[in-house]
Protein backbone atom coordinates (compact mmCIF):
# COMPACT_ATOMS: atom_id res chain seq x y z
CA UNK A 1 0.00 0.00 0.00
CA UNK A 2 1.24 3.23 -1.14
CA UNK A 3 1.33 5.88 2.22
CA UNK A 4 3.21 8.79 1.26
CA UNK A 5 3.87 10.62 -2.34
CA UNK A 6 6.59 12.98 -2.49
CA UNK A 7 6.96 14.73 -6.18
CA UNK A 8 9.42 17.47 -6.79
CA UNK A 9 10.13 19.58 -10.13
CA UNK A 10 7.78 16.88 -12.34
CA UNK A 11 6.27 18.99 -14.99
CA UNK A 12 4.22 21.37 -13.49
CA UNK A 13 4.49 19.93 -9.89
CA UNK A 14 6.53 21.82 -8.07
CA UNK A 15 6.70 20.31 -5.04
CA UNK A 16 4.08 17.87 -3.67
CA UNK A 17 3.55 15.73 -0.32
CA UNK A 18 0.66 14.03 0.17
CA UNK A 19 -0.31 11.14 2.59
CA UNK A 20 -2.54 8.14 1.37
CA UNK A 21 -4.94 5.71 3.26
CA UNK A 22 -6.40 2.29 2.96
CA UNK A 23 -10.03 2.07 1.43
CA UNK A 24 -10.60 4.46 -1.67
CA UNK A 25 -9.07 7.49 -2.32
CA UNK A 26 -10.59 9.73 -4.80
CA UNK A 27 -8.64 13.24 -6.49
CA UNK A 28 -10.50 15.39 -7.83
CA UNK A 29 -9.88 18.86 -9.67
CA UNK A 30 -10.77 20.96 -13.21
CA UNK A 31 -10.14 19.83 -16.23
CA UNK A 32 -5.71 20.91 -16.80
CA UNK A 33 -5.26 21.10 -13.35
CA UNK A 34 -2.90 18.03 -13.49
CA UNK A 35 -4.39 14.83 -12.50
CA UNK A 36 -3.02 12.67 -14.46
CA UNK A 37 0.50 13.97 -14.05
CA UNK A 38 0.19 12.81 -10.36
CA UNK A 39 -0.66 9.09 -12.42
CA UNK A 40 2.33 9.57 -14.69
CA UNK A 41 4.26 10.56 -11.82
CA UNK A 42 3.49 7.41 -9.67
CA UNK A 43 3.84 5.40 -12.73
CA UNK A 44 7.03 6.81 -13.06
CA UNK A 45 8.51 5.99 -9.41
CA UNK A 46 6.88 2.32 -10.26
CA UNK A 47 9.44 1.71 -12.61
CA UNK A 48 7.53 2.76 -15.99
CA UNK A 49 9.87 4.43 -19.02
CA UNK A 50 11.37 7.79 -17.86
CA UNK A 51 10.59 10.71 -20.24
CA UNK A 52 12.81 13.89 -19.98
CA UNK A 53 9.88 16.08 -21.06
CA UNK A 54 8.55 15.41 -17.58
CA UNK A 55 11.71 17.58 -15.74
CA UNK A 56 10.39 21.02 -14.95
CA UNK A 57 11.59 23.72 -17.09
CA UNK A 58 14.67 25.16 -15.49
CA UNK A 59 14.99 22.81 -13.18
CA UNK A 60 18.07 20.12 -13.28
CA UNK A 61 15.71 16.88 -12.37
CA UNK A 62 12.98 15.46 -11.35
CA UNK A 63 12.30 13.73 -8.35
CA UNK A 64 9.30 10.93 -7.14
CA UNK A 65 9.29 9.15 -3.83
CA UNK A 66 7.16 6.68 -2.56
CA UNK A 67 6.78 5.58 0.77
CA UNK A 68 5.21 2.04 0.67
CA UNK A 69 3.73 -0.33 3.41
CA UNK A 70 5.96 -3.62 2.51
CA UNK A 71 5.54 -6.21 5.55
CA UNK A 72 3.67 -8.94 3.03
CA UNK A 73 6.02 -12.26 2.68
CA UNK A 74 6.09 -11.11 -1.17
CA UNK A 75 7.81 -7.87 -0.09
CA UNK A 76 10.03 -9.49 2.59
CA UNK A 77 11.40 -12.28 0.40
CA UNK A 78 11.92 -10.03 -2.47
CA UNK A 79 14.44 -7.88 -0.40
CA UNK A 80 16.20 -10.89 0.56
CA UNK A 81 16.40 -12.61 -2.45
CA UNK A 82 18.31 -9.37 -3.92
CA UNK A 83 20.03 -8.04 -1.30
CA UNK A 84 17.90 -5.02 -0.50
CA UNK A 85 17.99 -3.63 3.17
CA UNK A 86 14.34 -5.00 4.47
CA UNK A 87 11.64 -3.01 6.35
CA UNK A 88 8.36 -3.20 7.09
CA UNK A 89 8.21 0.41 5.41
CA UNK A 90 10.00 1.40 2.46
CA UNK A 91 10.97 4.06 0.41
CA UNK A 92 10.97 4.18 -3.65
CA UNK A 93 13.20 7.13 -4.88
CA UNK A 94 13.52 7.83 -8.53
CA UNK A 95 15.51 10.87 -10.06
CA UNK A 96 15.33 11.51 -13.80
CA UNK A 97 18.06 14.48 -14.94
CA UNK A 98 17.36 16.46 -17.91
CA UNK A 99 20.48 14.81 -19.50
CA UNK A 100 18.22 11.55 -19.76
CA UNK A 101 20.12 9.77 -16.47
CA UNK A 102 17.91 7.73 -13.88
CA UNK A 103 18.79 6.75 -10.86
CA UNK A 104 16.07 4.44 -8.92
CA UNK A 105 16.58 3.53 -5.29
CA UNK A 106 14.72 1.10 -2.88
CA UNK A 107 15.56 1.82 1.02
CA UNK A 108 18.67 3.61 -0.22
CA UNK A 109 20.37 1.00 -1.91
CA UNK A 110 20.77 1.71 -5.73
CA UNK A 111 18.75 -0.96 -8.30
CA UNK A 112 18.49 -1.03 -12.00
CA UNK A 113 15.28 0.08 -13.09
CA UNK A 114 14.11 -3.07 -14.28
CA UNK A 115 14.42 -4.45 -11.17
CA UNK A 116 12.59 -1.81 -9.61
CA UNK A 117 10.00 -2.95 -12.21
CA UNK A 118 9.96 -6.25 -10.81
CA UNK A 119 9.08 -5.22 -7.47
CA UNK A 120 6.36 -2.73 -8.15
CA UNK A 121 5.21 -5.15 -10.53
CA UNK A 122 3.54 -6.72 -7.05
CA UNK A 123 2.73 -3.58 -4.84
CA UNK A 124 0.38 -2.15 -7.47
CA UNK A 125 -1.67 -1.56 -11.04
CA UNK A 126 -2.31 1.25 -12.89
CA UNK A 127 -5.53 1.16 -15.11
CA UNK A 128 -5.68 3.81 -17.72
CA UNK A 129 -3.19 4.95 -20.36
CA UNK A 130 -0.19 3.87 -18.78
CA UNK A 131 1.88 0.61 -18.67
CA UNK A 132 1.33 -0.44 -15.46
CA UNK A 133 -1.27 -2.80 -16.22
CA UNK A 134 -1.09 -6.29 -15.03
CA UNK A 135 -4.53 -7.52 -16.40
CA UNK A 136 -3.46 -6.39 -19.76
CA UNK A 137 -0.74 -8.78 -19.44
CA UNK A 138 -1.81 -12.70 -21.42
CA UNK A 139 1.01 -14.45 -19.11
CA UNK A 140 -0.80 -13.09 -16.22
CA UNK A 141 -4.05 -14.24 -16.88
CA UNK A 142 -3.67 -18.12 -16.44
CA UNK A 143 -2.71 -17.13 -12.81
CA UNK A 144 -5.72 -15.61 -12.45
CA UNK A 145 -7.83 -18.19 -13.93
CA UNK A 146 -6.23 -21.09 -12.07
CA UNK A 147 -7.16 -18.82 -8.64
CA UNK A 148 -10.64 -18.14 -9.73
CA UNK A 149 -10.77 -22.30 -9.83
CA UNK A 150 -9.74 -22.20 -6.37
CA UNK A 151 -8.54 -25.22 -4.54
CA UNK A 152 -9.45 -28.12 -6.81
CA UNK A 153 -7.15 -26.45 -9.96
CA UNK A 154 -4.68 -25.57 -6.98
CA UNK A 155 -4.50 -29.46 -5.95
CA UNK A 156 -4.23 -30.53 -10.29
CA UNK A 157 -2.08 -28.01 -10.63
CA UNK A 158 0.14 -28.75 -7.81
CA UNK A 159 0.30 -32.63 -8.87
CA UNK A 160 0.62 -31.51 -13.06
CA UNK A 161 4.13 -29.25 -11.75
CA UNK A 162 5.62 -32.16 -9.52
CA UNK A 163 5.36 -34.73 -12.46
CA UNK A 164 6.46 -32.33 -14.79
CA UNK A 165 9.39 -31.62 -12.59
CA UNK A 166 9.71 -35.55 -12.36
CA UNK A 167 9.65 -35.88 -15.96
CA UNK A 168 12.33 -32.86 -16.86
CA UNK A 169 14.66 -34.45 -14.50
CA UNK A 170 14.22 -38.06 -15.90
CA UNK A 171 14.83 -36.09 -19.43
CA UNK A 172 17.73 -34.12 -18.12
CA UNK A 173 19.30 -37.72 -17.25
CA UNK A 174 18.34 -39.54 -19.86
CA UNK A 175 19.64 -36.85 -23.00
CA UNK A 176 23.08 -36.44 -20.08
CA UNK A 177 23.19 -39.88 -20.26
CA UNK A 178 23.05 -40.33 -23.68
CA UNK A 179 25.28 -37.69 -24.68
CA UNK A 180 27.73 -39.61 -22.84
CA UNK A 181 27.02 -43.12 -23.82
CA UNK A 182 27.04 -42.16 -27.41
CA UNK A 183 30.38 -40.46 -26.92
CA UNK A 184 31.53 -44.05 -25.61
CA UNK A 185 30.24 -45.92 -27.89
CA UNK A 186 32.11 -44.02 -30.51
CA UNK A 187 35.76 -44.74 -28.34
CA UNK A 188 34.37 -48.71 -27.74
CA UNK A 189 35.37 -50.11 -30.73
CA UNK A 190 38.97 -48.91 -30.42
CA UNK A 191 39.56 -48.87 -26.96
CA UNK A 192 37.99 -52.79 -27.09
CA UNK A 193 40.40 -53.18 -29.84
CA UNK A 194 43.62 -51.96 -27.86
CA UNK A 195 42.08 -54.33 -24.68
CA UNK A 196 42.66 -57.12 -26.83
CA UNK A 197 46.00 -56.06 -27.93
CA UNK A 198 47.12 -55.93 -24.43
CA UNK A 199 45.63 -59.23 -23.85
CA UNK A 200 46.70 -61.08 -26.68
CA UNK A 201 50.05 -59.60 -25.58
CA UNK A 202 49.89 -60.63 -21.96
CA UNK A 203 52.32 -58.49 -20.94
CA UNK A 204 54.63 -59.29 -16.85
CA UNK A 205 55.79 -56.55 -15.29
CA UNK A 206 59.09 -56.66 -15.36
CA UNK A 207 59.71 -58.68 -18.38
CA UNK A 208 60.81 -56.05 -20.97
CA UNK A 209 63.81 -56.19 -18.83
CA UNK A 210 64.86 -59.62 -18.83
CA UNK A 211 64.01 -59.88 -22.46
CA UNK A 212 66.12 -57.58 -22.90
CA UNK A 213 69.34 -59.07 -21.39
CA UNK A 214 67.86 -62.63 -22.61
CA UNK A 215 68.49 -60.58 -25.94
CA UNK A 216 71.94 -59.45 -25.25
CA UNK A 217 73.66 -62.57 -24.70
CA UNK A 218 71.79 -64.53 -27.59
CA UNK A 219 73.37 -62.08 -29.48
CA UNK A 220 76.38 -62.57 -27.78
CA UNK A 221 76.38 -66.18 -27.29
CA UNK A 222 79.77 -67.30 -29.22
CA UNK A 223 81.79 -64.75 -27.72
CA UNK A 224 80.49 -65.70 -24.39
CA UNK A 225 81.19 -69.17 -24.97
CA UNK A 226 84.65 -68.27 -26.18
CA UNK A 227 85.60 -66.20 -23.49
CA UNK A 228 84.25 -68.50 -20.75
CA UNK A 229 86.22 -71.62 -22.72
CA UNK A 230 89.54 -69.55 -22.22
CA UNK A 231 89.11 -68.93 -18.61
CA UNK A 232 88.30 -72.32 -17.54
CA UNK A 233 90.98 -73.82 -19.49
CA UNK A 234 93.62 -71.26 -17.58
CA UNK A 235 92.14 -72.33 -14.71
CA UNK A 236 91.54 -76.09 -15.16
CA UNK A 237 93.57 -76.94 -18.35
CA UNK A 238 95.49 -80.17 -19.37
CA UNK A 239 99.24 -78.04 -18.88
CA UNK A 240 99.99 -76.68 -15.36
CA UNK A 241 96.07 -74.74 -14.23
CA UNK A 242 96.19 -71.95 -12.21
CA UNK A 243 94.20 -73.40 -9.97
CA UNK A 244 96.62 -76.33 -9.38
CA UNK A 245 99.37 -74.19 -8.98
CA UNK A 246 97.06 -72.11 -6.20
CA UNK A 247 96.95 -75.88 -4.70
CA UNK A 248 100.15 -76.83 -4.93
CA UNK A 249 101.02 -72.99 -2.98
CA UNK A 250 98.45 -73.76 -0.32
CA UNK A 251 100.11 -77.32 0.39
CA UNK A 252 103.38 -75.57 0.58
CA UNK A 253 101.56 -73.09 3.09
CA UNK A 254 100.42 -75.34 5.23
CA UNK A 255 103.58 -77.50 6.01
CA UNK A 256 105.14 -74.30 7.75
CA UNK A 257 102.10 -72.08 8.94
CA UNK A 258 102.70 -73.65 12.53
CA UNK A 259 105.56 -71.86 12.73
CA UNK A 260 104.69 -68.23 12.43
CA UNK A 261 101.37 -66.26 13.08
CA UNK A 262 102.54 -64.34 9.76
CA UNK A 263 102.63 -67.66 7.65
CA UNK A 264 99.58 -69.19 9.34
CA UNK A 265 97.46 -66.02 8.23
CA UNK A 266 99.35 -66.56 4.54
CA UNK A 267 97.95 -70.12 4.58
CA UNK A 268 94.39 -69.34 5.42
CA UNK A 269 94.16 -66.20 3.02
CA UNK A 270 95.67 -68.33 -0.05
CA UNK A 271 93.30 -71.63 0.75
CA UNK A 272 89.83 -69.49 0.76
CA UNK A 273 90.96 -67.97 -2.34
CA UNK A 274 91.48 -71.40 -3.24
CA UNK A 275 88.29 -72.66 -2.70
CA UNK A 276 86.55 -70.11 -4.04
CA UNK A 277 88.18 -69.85 -7.02
CA UNK A 278 87.47 -73.79 -7.51
CA UNK A 279 83.73 -73.02 -6.65
CA UNK A 280 83.87 -70.26 -8.82
CA UNK A 281 85.28 -72.41 -11.72
CA UNK A 282 82.96 -75.35 -11.79
CA UNK A 283 80.10 -73.06 -12.04
CA UNK A 284 81.42 -70.91 -14.99
CA UNK A 285 82.09 -74.21 -16.31
CA UNK A 286 78.23 -75.27 -15.90
CA UNK A 287 77.34 -71.68 -17.41
CA UNK A 288 79.33 -72.52 -20.44
CA UNK A 289 78.37 -76.16 -20.69
CA UNK A 290 74.44 -74.74 -20.70
CA UNK A 291 75.06 -71.85 -23.51
CA UNK A 292 73.46 -72.47 -26.50
CA UNK A 293 72.87 -70.39 -29.47
CA UNK A 294 69.90 -70.47 -31.33
CA UNK A 295 68.68 -68.12 -33.96
CA UNK A 296 65.01 -69.12 -33.57
CA UNK A 297 65.25 -68.33 -30.23
CA UNK A 298 66.83 -64.97 -30.84
CA UNK A 299 64.31 -63.84 -33.81
CA UNK A 300 61.07 -65.18 -30.99
CA UNK A 301 63.00 -62.47 -28.94
CA UNK A 302 63.39 -59.65 -31.00
CA UNK A 303 59.64 -60.36 -32.01
CA UNK A 304 58.61 -60.34 -28.08
CA UNK A 305 60.37 -57.17 -27.38
CA UNK A 306 58.46 -55.52 -30.59
CA UNK A 307 55.35 -56.26 -29.75
CA UNK A 308 56.24 -54.66 -25.94
CA UNK A 309 57.88 -51.68 -26.94
CA UNK A 310 55.05 -51.11 -29.36
CA UNK A 311 52.01 -51.42 -26.19
CA UNK A 312 54.68 -49.18 -23.90
CA UNK A 313 55.44 -46.31 -26.67
CA UNK A 314 51.47 -46.34 -26.73
CA UNK A 315 50.78 -46.14 -23.34
CA UNK A 316 53.50 -43.48 -21.84
CA UNK A 317 56.59 -46.28 -21.49
CA UNK A 318 55.98 -48.64 -19.11
CA UNK A 319 54.42 -51.90 -18.87
CA UNK A 320 53.03 -50.41 -15.63
CA UNK A 321 51.27 -48.33 -17.61
CA UNK A 322 49.77 -50.37 -20.41
CA UNK A 323 48.63 -52.76 -17.63
CA UNK A 324 46.83 -49.69 -16.01
CA UNK A 325 45.13 -48.43 -19.43
CA UNK A 326 43.94 -52.57 -19.51
CA UNK A 327 42.37 -51.93 -16.51
CA UNK A 328 40.58 -48.62 -16.62
CA UNK A 329 39.70 -49.85 -20.31
CA UNK A 330 37.75 -53.10 -18.87
CA UNK A 331 36.10 -50.53 -15.98
CA UNK A 332 34.71 -48.03 -19.07
CA UNK A 333 33.83 -50.93 -21.23
CA UNK A 334 31.93 -52.78 -18.40
CA UNK A 335 30.58 -48.93 -17.73
CA UNK A 336 29.04 -48.99 -21.33
CA UNK A 337 27.06 -52.51 -20.58
CA UNK A 338 25.58 -50.72 -16.83
CA UNK A 339 24.93 -47.44 -19.24
CA UNK A 340 22.79 -49.55 -21.20
CA UNK A 341 20.53 -50.81 -18.76
CA UNK A 342 20.02 -48.00 -16.85
CA UNK A 343 19.24 -45.85 -20.21
CA UNK A 344 16.50 -48.64 -21.23
CA UNK A 345 15.12 -47.88 -17.25
CA UNK A 346 15.28 -43.99 -17.61
CA UNK A 347 13.54 -44.33 -20.79
CA UNK A 348 10.71 -46.58 -19.65
CA UNK A 349 10.71 -44.06 -16.78
CA UNK A 350 10.61 -40.75 -18.77
CA UNK A 351 7.54 -42.72 -20.84
CA UNK A 352 5.73 -43.27 -17.21
CA UNK A 353 5.64 -39.38 -16.45
CA UNK A 354 4.97 -38.37 -19.66
CA UNK A 355 1.72 -40.21 -19.77
CA UNK A 356 0.99 -39.38 -16.63
CA UNK A 357 1.83 -35.40 -17.15
CA UNK A 358 -0.47 -36.24 -20.58
CA UNK A 359 -2.83 -36.86 -17.35
CA UNK A 360 -2.76 -34.45 -15.54
CA UNK A 361 -2.45 -31.76 -17.92
CA UNK A 362 -5.73 -32.60 -19.68
CA UNK A 363 -7.59 -33.15 -15.96
CA UNK A 364 -6.22 -29.50 -15.51
CA UNK A 365 -7.59 -28.20 -18.94
CA UNK A 366 -10.77 -29.27 -18.41
CA UNK A 367 -10.75 -27.86 -14.79
CA UNK A 368 -10.00 -24.42 -16.37
CA UNK A 369 -12.36 -24.66 -19.52
CA UNK A 370 -15.00 -25.11 -16.54
CA UNK A 371 -14.07 -22.26 -14.25
CA UNK A 372 -13.43 -20.35 -17.91
CA UNK A 373 -17.03 -20.18 -18.29
CA UNK A 374 -18.09 -19.22 -14.93
CA UNK A 375 -15.42 -16.57 -15.17
CA UNK A 376 -16.76 -15.35 -18.23
CA UNK A 377 -20.25 -15.33 -17.01
CA UNK A 378 -19.73 -13.12 -13.85
CA UNK A 379 -17.53 -10.82 -15.48
CA UNK A 380 -19.99 -10.72 -18.20
CA UNK A 381 -22.73 -9.45 -15.63
CA UNK A 382 -20.26 -7.04 -14.15
CA UNK A 383 -19.73 -5.34 -17.65
CA UNK A 384 -23.58 -5.32 -18.21
CA UNK A 385 -23.66 -2.94 -14.76
CA UNK A 386 -21.30 -1.02 -16.15
CA UNK A 387 -23.49 -0.22 -18.98
CA UNK A 388 -21.52 -1.96 -21.80
CA UNK A 389 -25.00 -3.16 -23.15
CA UNK A 390 -23.56 -5.46 -26.09
CA UNK A 391 -20.04 -6.16 -24.80
CA UNK A 392 -18.34 -10.21 -24.63
CA UNK A 393 -15.77 -11.47 -22.49
CA UNK A 394 -14.87 -14.82 -23.18
CA UNK A 395 -11.64 -16.87 -21.93
CA UNK A 396 -9.95 -18.19 -24.62
CA UNK A 397 -7.90 -21.24 -24.99
CA UNK A 398 -5.60 -21.27 -27.97
CA UNK A 399 -5.45 -24.73 -29.28
CA UNK A 400 -2.15 -26.73 -30.89
CA UNK A 401 -1.95 -30.18 -33.28
CA UNK A 402 0.45 -30.62 -31.09
CA UNK A 403 0.13 -29.67 -27.34
CA UNK A 404 3.40 -28.33 -25.65
CA UNK A 405 3.35 -29.76 -21.68
CA UNK A 406 4.87 -27.62 -19.12
CA UNK A 407 4.66 -27.33 -15.35
CA UNK A 408 1.31 -25.03 -16.33
CA UNK A 409 0.13 -28.00 -17.65
CA UNK A 410 -1.01 -27.46 -21.81
CA UNK A 411 -3.01 -24.82 -21.92
CA UNK A 412 -2.27 -21.24 -23.62
CA UNK A 413 -5.13 -19.06 -22.10
CA UNK A 414 -6.20 -15.18 -23.19
CA UNK A 415 -8.62 -13.20 -21.91
CA UNK A 416 -10.47 -11.59 -25.08
CA UNK A 417 -13.13 -9.13 -25.22
CA UNK A 418 -15.20 -7.03 -27.85
CA UNK A 419 -17.61 -4.19 -26.46
CA UNK A 420 -19.64 -3.81 -29.50
CA UNK A 421 -22.30 -5.51 -30.93
CA UNK A 422 -20.91 -7.61 -33.87
CA UNK A 423 -17.28 -7.47 -33.64
CA UNK A 424 -15.22 -10.21 -32.61
CA UNK A 425 -13.38 -10.52 -29.32
CA UNK A 426 -9.55 -8.92 -28.91
CA UNK A 427 -7.03 -9.22 -26.88
CA UNK A 428 -7.69 -6.61 -23.96
CA UNK A 429 -4.64 -4.94 -24.45
CA UNK A 430 -5.99 -3.81 -27.96
CA UNK A 431 -9.35 -2.12 -26.65
CA UNK A 432 -9.05 1.31 -27.79
CA UNK A 433 -10.70 3.39 -25.03
CA UNK A 434 -8.60 4.44 -22.14
CA UNK A 435 -12.13 4.90 -20.56
CA UNK A 436 -13.21 1.54 -21.67
CA UNK A 437 -10.35 -0.52 -20.28
CA UNK A 438 -10.17 1.23 -16.81
CA UNK A 439 -13.81 0.11 -16.27
CA UNK A 440 -13.13 -3.40 -17.91
CA UNK A 441 -10.99 -4.03 -15.53
CA UNK A 442 -12.80 -2.45 -12.93
CA UNK A 443 -15.10 -5.54 -13.56
CA UNK A 444 -12.67 -7.88 -13.90
CA UNK A 445 -11.55 -6.44 -10.72
CA UNK A 446 -14.73 -6.88 -9.03
CA UNK A 447 -14.75 -11.09 -9.90
CA UNK A 448 -10.62 -11.36 -9.25
CA UNK A 449 -9.01 -8.26 -7.40
CA UNK A 450 -8.83 -10.34 -4.05
CA UNK A 451 -7.23 -13.57 -6.20
CA UNK A 452 -3.99 -11.73 -7.45
CA UNK A 453 -3.11 -10.07 -3.84
CA UNK A 454 -1.88 -6.95 -5.76
CA UNK A 455 -2.42 -4.37 -2.98
CA UNK A 456 -2.73 -1.00 -4.57
CA UNK A 457 -5.23 -0.08 -7.60
CA UNK A 458 -4.67 3.62 -9.19
CA UNK A 459 -7.70 3.75 -11.84
CA UNK A 460 -7.34 7.02 -14.41
CA UNK A 461 -10.17 7.77 -17.08
CA UNK A 462 -12.60 5.59 -15.72
CA UNK A 463 -15.36 7.93 -15.64
CA UNK A 464 -14.82 8.30 -19.23
CA UNK A 465 -18.39 8.10 -21.44
CA UNK A 466 -20.84 7.58 -18.89
CA UNK A 467 -23.09 9.29 -16.23
CA UNK A 468 -26.28 9.56 -14.13
CA UNK A 469 -26.62 5.47 -12.85
CA UNK A 470 -23.94 3.83 -14.37
CA UNK A 471 -21.21 6.74 -12.72
CA UNK A 472 -23.25 5.58 -9.30
CA UNK A 473 -22.47 2.30 -10.47
CA UNK A 474 -18.80 2.48 -10.92
CA UNK A 475 -18.69 4.47 -7.35
CA UNK A 476 -20.09 1.71 -5.60
CA UNK A 477 -17.89 -1.00 -7.42
CA UNK A 478 -14.74 0.93 -6.58
CA UNK A 479 -16.15 1.05 -3.06
CA UNK A 480 -16.98 -3.04 -2.82
CA UNK A 481 -13.28 -3.14 -4.11
CA UNK A 482 -11.41 -0.89 -1.53
CA UNK A 483 -12.73 -3.16 1.14
CA UNK A 484 -10.01 -5.54 0.39
CA UNK A 485 -7.76 -3.22 -1.62
CA UNK A 486 -6.39 0.40 -1.59
CA UNK A 487 -7.78 1.93 -4.53
CA UNK A 488 -6.88 5.56 -5.94
CA UNK A 489 -8.99 7.06 -8.37
CA UNK A 490 -9.17 10.13 -10.48
CA UNK A 491 -12.51 11.33 -11.39
CA UNK A 492 -14.54 13.93 -13.06
CA UNK A 493 -17.96 12.65 -11.62
CA UNK A 494 -19.49 13.75 -8.43
CA UNK A 495 -21.29 9.90 -8.09
CA UNK A 496 -17.81 8.70 -8.16
CA UNK A 497 -16.57 11.27 -5.86
CA UNK A 498 -18.67 10.68 -3.42
CA UNK A 499 -17.93 7.33 -2.75
CA UNK A 500 -14.33 8.17 -1.41
CA UNK A 501 -13.12 8.04 2.16
CA UNK A 502 -10.69 9.99 1.21
CA UNK A 503 -10.71 13.12 -1.37
CA UNK A 504 -8.22 15.33 -2.59
CA UNK A 505 -8.64 18.27 -4.51
CA UNK A 506 -5.78 19.04 -7.62
CA UNK A 507 -5.33 22.70 -8.14
CA UNK A 508 -3.33 24.93 -10.43
CA UNK A 509 -2.30 28.04 -10.19
CA UNK A 510 0.28 30.36 -11.26
CA UNK A 511 3.40 31.69 -9.47
CA UNK A 512 5.07 35.01 -11.07
CA UNK A 513 5.68 32.97 -14.43
CA UNK A 514 5.18 29.80 -13.63
CA UNK A 515 2.25 27.52 -13.00
CA UNK A 516 2.03 24.87 -10.33
CA UNK A 517 -0.42 22.21 -9.16
CA UNK A 518 -0.81 21.32 -5.88
CA UNK A 519 -2.64 18.96 -3.85
CA UNK A 520 -5.05 19.31 -0.98
CA UNK A 521 -6.54 16.95 1.33
CA UNK A 522 -10.45 17.92 2.29
CA UNK A 523 -12.54 18.21 4.82
CA UNK A 524 -16.26 17.47 5.49
CA UNK A 525 -17.13 20.92 4.43
CA UNK A 526 -14.70 21.29 1.77
CA UNK A 527 -15.56 18.23 -0.21
CA UNK A 528 -19.41 19.76 -0.41
CA UNK A 529 -17.88 22.28 -2.34
CA UNK A 530 -16.11 20.39 -4.49
CA UNK A 531 -18.74 17.70 -5.32
CA UNK A 532 -21.03 20.79 -5.84
CA UNK A 533 -18.65 22.14 -8.16
CA UNK A 534 -18.90 19.02 -9.78
CA UNK A 535 -22.46 18.62 -9.93
CA UNK A 536 -22.93 22.30 -11.31
CA UNK A 537 -19.89 24.29 -12.38
CA UNK A 538 -18.10 26.95 -10.85
CA UNK A 539 -21.22 28.94 -9.88
CA UNK A 540 -22.00 26.89 -6.54
CA UNK A 541 -25.09 27.30 -4.76
CA UNK A 542 -27.08 26.39 -1.78
CA UNK A 543 -28.74 24.33 -4.25
CA UNK A 544 -25.66 22.07 -5.32
CA UNK A 545 -24.26 22.50 -2.00
CA UNK A 546 -27.03 20.71 -0.81
CA UNK A 547 -27.76 18.09 -3.48
CA UNK A 548 -23.66 17.34 -2.87
CA UNK A 549 -24.83 16.65 0.94
CA UNK A 550 -27.28 14.31 0.02
CA UNK A 551 -24.97 12.46 -2.13
CA UNK A 552 -22.59 11.81 0.26
CA UNK A 553 -25.59 10.72 2.73
CA UNK A 554 -26.00 8.35 0.01
CA UNK A 555 -22.84 7.18 -0.67
CA UNK A 556 -21.89 6.00 3.49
Amino acid sequence: MITHIKIQDFAIIDQLDVDFHGGLNVITGETGAGKSIIIEAISTGLGSRADTAYVRTGKDKAVIQLTLDTSDEASQAFFQENGIPADNESVIKREISKTGKSVCRINGEIVPVSLLSRFCRNLADIHGQYDHQSLLHPEHHIQLLDSFGGSEIRKVRETTAKVYQDYVECARQLNHLKHNLDSARRQRDFMSFELDEIRNANPVIGEDEALSQRIRLLENSQRIFERLSGAYEILFGEERSTVEMLSTVTEQLREVASFSPEISGFYEQISDAYYQLEDAAEQLRRFRDGLTFSPEELEEAYKRMDVLDGLKRKHDGTLEAVLDYAHKVELFLSRIDNDDEEMESLLRNRNIYGDQLKLASQRLSALRKEAALQMSQKINEELLELNFQNAQFIVNFKESEKPVYTANGMDNVEFLISTNKGETPKPLAKVASGGEISRIMLAMKRITGDLDYIPTLIFDEIDSGISGVTASIVGKKLLQIAQNHQVICITHLPQIASCGAYHYKIQKSEQEETTVSTVIPLDEEQRIDEIARLLGGINITETTRKSAGELLELSK
